[in-house]
């Protein structure tokens, strides 16, 4: 079932769930794949982006949030997710064909976006909205709640969190991430991308770094595709992991500060730490296509 029809699309990308990671996430994301990025590639997203300060792929990587909130940017809002058709807990997976409506989807949307970046005929703009998706939706696709369309990916199950009314999905884009930074701010993304920095060079995450960009490549529409749908999928394996391994009533109506948050915390340290490493390599790839 596509997440948004015509008529519903602005008040349903309104919902307060509709951010994958929230700002804070993206940030670190972007923080993180700053830290891996070959100097060729700093140099050409500084120029597109206009800011050669460290913060230049941090400082747009929430941008699309914001623009798909705007009478021009509305087309957007089914980008920021796929609507994977399965039934966790018992089964989950993604088909293109099946999940990803006329309307797009984040799958199609980072194909197409670094197509146009490849490409380098579009103007200054359009290229500057472009790397702009390119970073947030590479964030977007690694929160699994962003490619499952049970209860509107998780945004219609009630819950609690800390004694606060809220939804399954929220809870993943914010406090679950929060609960492991510390915080909200822009310094809170930076100490968190130091800790999964560090994670990946010399720690626990060392030894996984080269499989997760594994196959990744830019070289055609169909790899492109083909690499985004591989992550989307292992994204949606987590909704019958983790995020419901239970079942909804597991979750709805309870309060999940707890052990369930406990619980979670090290997916979703992995999915960002996965998708800062991979947007990294991602960007690179990008530029070494336009040679």
């Amino acid at each position: 079932m596509a997440r948004f029809t015509t008529l519903a699309l602005l008040s349903a990308a309104a919902l307060p769930g509709a951010m994958a990671w929230g700002a804070m996430g993206h940030e670190t994301v972007a923080y993180i794949a700053s830290n891996y990025v070959s100097s060729a590639t700093k140099t050409y997203f500084q120029g597109l982006l206009g800011d050669t300060s460290a913060n230049y792929l941090a400082s747009v990587a929430s941008w699309a949030d914001s623009y798909r909130y705007t009478t021009a940017g509305a087309f957007s809002a089914p980008y920021h997710y796929i609507d994977a058709n399965d039934n966790p807990p018992s089964s989950c997976g993604v088909s293109l064909d099946r999940d990803c409506g006329s309307e797009g989807c984040v799958v199609r949307a980072l194909q197409n976006y670094t197509s146009i970046l490849i490409a380098g005929t579009a103007s200054n703009a359009n290229l500057q909205i472009a790397a702009k998706m390119v970073i947030h939706f590479a964030g977007d696709i690694g929160q699994p709640l962003h490619c499952e369309a049970l209860e509107i990916g998780g945004n219609s199950i009630d819950v609690e969190y800390d004694g606060d009314d809220t939804n399954l999905h929220a809870v993943w884009d914010s406090n679950i991430p929060e609960s492991i930074s510390g915080g909200s701010s822009l310094s809170s993304a930076k100490a968190w991308a130091t800790d999964l920095i560090s994670e990946i060079t010399s720690g626990s995450y060392k030894s996984q770094a080269a499989s997760w960009v594994s196959g990744l490549s830019v070289a055609s529409s169909s790899a492109q595709t083909s690499t985004a749908l591989k992550w989307a999928t292992e994204s949606n394996a987590y909704v019958c992991s983790t995020v419901l391994k239970g079942g909804v009533s597991a979750v709805e109506n309870k309060d999940l500060s707890g052990t369930y948050t406990t619980t979670a915390q090290p997916v979703v340290d992995l999915q960002i730490a996965k998708q800062g490493y991979r947007l990294a390599k991602w960007l690179d790839a990008i530029v070494a296509a336009k040679k």
